[in-house]
């Protein structure tokens, strides 16, 4: 099969996601013929030969050597938008093309944490009190203050590897804590702090059925898990993570049902905060990193699952998704 990897993105995190498609390639079964195709701002292509060839957006096709080429399938490690908010999702629907990871509406709505949190308040998973904010309202750090309590978290509401996060300690770091934010969107989410332990969650569907790959304990350097602990060491990832048993079977439970809720399918880790023995959703990223320093690859390694077979079973997923769509 010709494989896509499809990296980069229009964000940030487009740097991380170029690492993570070089995972990919590197451990793609040798039955298959991997691409590695650039999705970023100043165009669309694919390296061939170590030349970047210009993709054809009307069908994400190129021509090499006078000869066209088309694609099997695409594995999206698209960072950010537009690969992590289902557009691209819906392009490659609209050409029929199959791709792994969730559909279109499964990663617009994970990309959306105000719109997460709602669908999953109806499934009573536990998370942390939050307040929604638009640019131009007027907010008061002391009323959130009032509501939330001390200190609180700003985020905007579409974004990733933690990019316009700030852990507000005292209200004189307010007002830059929102123009943080508001420089990486429009809407952001205000979030009461959860003290407790900080855990990473991979879940797959795999061979049918919902599966846990690992928990890892986020222990960060920084005052919470960053940028700078994400990706550049500044943190230590422990997996598994040091849970009870009776916790650690809580938060499996937990982890698949708003895996399972979401409707999702493909690699996903899932963030919560434990305390008090209960786990609290924080977020869900459908695109995880697969750098080296990434904590999905890290569980696949502990799980004893061979990246080749998980990546064998997203493109089974992708080709399944497809024959759906002729029904």
């Amino acid at each position: 099969m010709k494989v896509a990897v499809a990296m980069g993105g229009y964000s940030d995190e487009s740097v991380i996601s170029l690492r993570s498609g070089q995972l990919i390639l590197k451990n793609l079964d040798p039955k298959h013929q991997g691409f590695e195709v650039h999705i970023l701002p100043d165009g669309w292509h694919v390296l061939v030969d170590g030349q970047q060839i210009p993709l054809n957006r009307a069908d994400f096709s190129f021509e090499y050597n006078g000869q066209k080429t088309t694609f099997d399938v695409v594995l999206n490690t698209i960072h950010g938008t537009p690969g992590e908010d289902g557009h691209m999702q819906a392009y490659w629907e609209l050409l029929e093309i199959p791709y792994g990871g969730c559909n279109f509406y499964q990663s617009a709505l994970t990309f959306n944490k105000r719109d997460t949190l709602s669908v999953l308040s109806k499934f009573n998973i536990p998370r942390a009190k939050s307040v929604y904010v638009s640019k131009g309202d007027d907010v008061s750090g002391e009323a959130i203050a009032g509501e939330l309590g001390l200190p609180f978290f700003v985020k905007p509401n579409q974004s990733g590897s933690s990019l316009g996060v700030t852990k507000v300690n005292d209200l004189a770091d307010f007002q830059k804590a929102l123009d943080f934010a508001f420089a990486e969107d429009d809407d952001i989410l205000i979030e009461s702090f959860l003290k407790g332990t900080e855990i990473s969650v991979g879940v797959i569907h795999y061979k049918g059925q919902t599966k846990v790959m690992g928990i890892t304990e986020i222990v960060p350097h920084n005052d919470f898990f960053d940028y700078e602990a994400k990706y550049l060491g500044k943190s230590d990832e422990i997996t598994p993570a040091r849970l009870s048993a009776e916790v650690e079977a809580r938060v499996i439970e937990t982890a698949s049902k708003v895996y399972e809720a979401l409707g999702m399918t493909g690699f996903s880790r899932t963030d919560f905060i434990v305390m008090d023995g209960v786990p609290h959703f924080i977020e869900m990223n459908t695109n995880p990193g697969l750098s080296p320093q990434s904590i999905f690859p890290q569980q696949a390694a502990h799980a004893g699952m061979p990246f080749s077979d998980l990546l064998d079973n997203e493109i089974e997923l992708a080709l399944k998704r497809k024959v759906l769509w002729k029904r």
